[in-house]
Parts: C-alpha cells; structure tokens; sequence
C-alpha cells in the first residue's frame, strides 16, 4: 500500500472553520489525558481502590490514556494539515496502534460490563467468580484479541481490499493513511469488537436495571416511598448514561466501518467519517467521568488529589479535615471564648471539687471530646479524671484519698 500525502476530501478550506476544529480538537485531547491520569492517581495514591473490581477501570484509563498520547495528536494533525507528512512506516504503526487501543477500550467496557453483572446478580459468590487468576487472563484475552486485529492483521495485509486492476506491478493505488478495509475483516472487526460486546453489554445492564429496580421496589415496602423512588431514578439514570455514551460514541463509526467493507471507500463520504472517527475517540474522554466519578470512592479520591492531599496520609492522620486544613493546639481566642481560659473545676471521686492546673487543659487528649458545650464538662471529666487523681494522690483510684495540699495547710 502507498500513502497519500495530498489533502483529501475532507479538507479544511475555510479559516475561521478551521481554527474552530483546532480548538475543539485539542480540548478533547487535553480532556482524554488529564481525566485518564487523575484516574490511574487515584487508584495509585488511594489503597482503598486497589481492587479486583477496580482492574478494568484502570486497565481502561491507562488504554485511553495511550490512545489520547500516541494516536489523538497524530490524528488531529492529518485532519487539519490535510495531509500524512510522517512516512508510510509509521503511517502502519499510527493505523495499527488506533485498531488496538480502540479495540482493547471497547472491550474493557465489555469486562467491566460482566464485572458488575456478577457483583449485582451474585454478591455471595462474586469473590468465587472474580479472581485475581481470572481477571488477570481476562486482561490478557483483551490484548491478545487487540494485536490480532490491529498489528497482526495490518502488517499481513488481511484487511487490504484488491481494487479492480490493481494486481499489475505498474499499477500502484494511492490510498490515504488509514485503516483499510475488505469485506472479512470488517465483518469480523465489527462483530468482536463492537457489535457482540454491544448485545451482551445490553443484556447484562438490563439484569443489573431489574434487579435495582427490584430492590428499590422492596425499600419502597419497607421504608420511605421518596428515598425508593431516588435510588431506582438514580440507577436509571447512571444505566442509560452508560449505554447511552457507548451506543452513541462508537455506533455509527462501526456501521461505517462495516459498510467501507461492504461497498468500499469511495461510496463513504469522507467529512463524515471524520465526524463519526472522532465521535469515537469521544469516548475515551468520556470514560473517566462514566465509570469512575460515578463510583463514590473514586470521587473522594479526586477531590483529596485536587486539594493536594493524599488518601493515605490522611488515613494515618485523623486529625486533617477534609480541606486538608488542621487545627492547631493553642489559638488567639476573641472576646467570645475568653471563659475557657478559667480553671476547669472537677469532680474528684472524694465528693469535694478541685481546680484543674491551667496548663492541664492544653493537653492533647488521648480520646477525642465533642466540642458541644453541654457534654464539654461530662468529657473532660471522663478523659482527665483519673489521670488529675493519680498524680494529685500518687497512688491508683483504690487508695485513700489524701488531703489536697491547700486544705493541709
């Protein structure tokens, strides 16, 4: 196959159009990038994440993140310069990385897909089903899927169409710098790829909607009819979000896909299978905030790696807020809390009161105190009782008690 390196059809005349594409181009390569990286942080900073069930997602991020560095900017470039100024060697390493990363995204949507299936529909035996052993061959099934259609399948040239009058040496096709297709390989592409992880995709989110729906109906027996109908909406809503992204994002690219290899490239316009390859690559922007801002978990840790605070170190440390602000020990007090600053009177086992040093209540605690104030003094009693009595009488709580100094005196 020889590249072209003249603007095809689909290019870019008008000035102001173009900047426009430039700029929409370059946002959702900058989106795909940052929300994949935040979520392999987040998984990478939050032990809390490193799950099994987690794997796919992370499997998914990172295949996203490769397709926004090495295929996304190459392929913004060739859109808007109108032409492949790169060479035909890595025009097939550029065509054959976006088949694998494409490919290896789509099917781990459809893992995740299963993943869910099996933690909704059988909770009890999930931790049987989904194993490290299992996942980690379910990880290397989508590769190894993903090279055979992508490099394998490329560099033999089983997805190259014979045009009419081509097999003579001297008749050498001109073909733009894109992924080939004949009637075999799109047929098998669009099949395992798209079309039956789509219908498998379908059935599994369908069960996981009844079964929500169904538990959402016994709330609704059991408790508060509003709280039901909010989290059978919710589950609506996060389904449809789901399969909706997905079915929009790369349908109408693999029904171009299929019929290329039905009819051929001529009979496709080519502005619009521009349009529907970069609705596609869409969806690997979209994916960060589906599947994983979705998730509860993942939305705290990008809150923590926003405010620069790590969900580790915060563990370890109770005391950080969730603004990552602490509190320190001794403050300027304003006229308002000048009462506090009065000896802290307690009630000593003997029946009489004495007066806590000042300095005693500076210190930290061992267990933590309410600050409201009508518990403030039952606290305090319960955590600097006894220590006050043990250094007052020298002795543990069962000896006499001594006379305070002041009443020897």
């Amino acid at each position: 196959m020889e590249y072209n390196d003249t603007a095809p059809a689909s290019c870019l005349d008008s000035a102001t159009f173009k900047i426009s594409v430039s700029v929409a181009l370059t946002v959702l390569i900058l989106l795909t990038i940052a929300g994949n990286v935040v979520v392999c942080l987040a998984v990478g900073l939050n032990r809390r994440l490193r799950s099994l069930t987690n794997c796919f997602i992370v499997s998914l991020a990172a295949t996203d993140l490769l397709l926004g560095l090495l295929v996304l900017p190459f392929s913004a470039v060739y859109q808007l310069s109108c032409r492949w100024s790169f060479g035909p060697v890595f025009c097939n390493i550029y065509t054959s990385l976006d088949v694998m990363l494409c490919t290896a995204s789509i099917l781990n949507l459809f893992m995740i897909s299963l993943d869910r299936y099996c933690a909704v529909t059988a909770p009890l035996r999930y931790p049987v089903l989904v194993t490290p052993l299992r996942v980690g061959v379910s990880l290397v099934l989508i590769w190894a899927v993903s090279i055979t259609l992508s490099f394998l399948s490329i560099h033999l040239g089983w997805n190259s169409r014979e045009e009419a009058g081509g097999s003579g040496g001297a008749n050498h096709t001109v073909l733009p710098c894109k992924v080939q297709v004949n009637l075999v390989y799109g047929l098998v592409d669009g099949l395992v790829t798209f079309y039956v992880p789509l219908l498998v995709m379908c059935v599994t989110y369908f069960r996981i909607f009844r079964i929500a729906r169904e538990q959402a109906r016994r709330i609704h027996h059991a408790g508060p009819w509003r709280a039901a109908t909010l989290r059978e909406h919710k589950a609506t809503v996060t389904l449809a979000t789901v399969m909706g992204a997905f079915v929009l994002c790369w349908l109408p690219y693999f029904t171009v896909f299929v019929y290329r290899g039905l009819r051929g490239d001529a009979a496709v316009n080519q502005t619009f299978e521009a349009v529907v390859l970069w609705l596609g690559y869409a969806n690997s922007a979209l994916n960060p905030i589906l599947y994983a801002a979705l998730n509860r978990d993942f939305r705290t840790a990008y809150q923590q790696l926003l405010r620069c605070r790590y969900a580790g170190y915060a563990d370890h440390d109770p005391s950080l807020r969730c603004d990552g602000s602490r509190l320190p020990r001794t403050r300027s007090q304003g006229p308002g809390q000048q009462q506090e600053e009065k000896p802290l009177k307690l009630q000593v086992w003997s029946g009489g009161e004495a007066a806590a040093p000042r300095g005693a209540t500076d210190r930290e605690p061992a267990l933590s105190c309410t600050v409201s104030s009508s518990n403030l003094l039952s606290c305090c009693k319960s955590l600097w009782g006894r220590r006050f009595l043990q250094r007052r009488r020298g002795g543990p709580s069962e000896q006499p008690p001594r006379t305070p100094p002041s009443q020897a005196a």
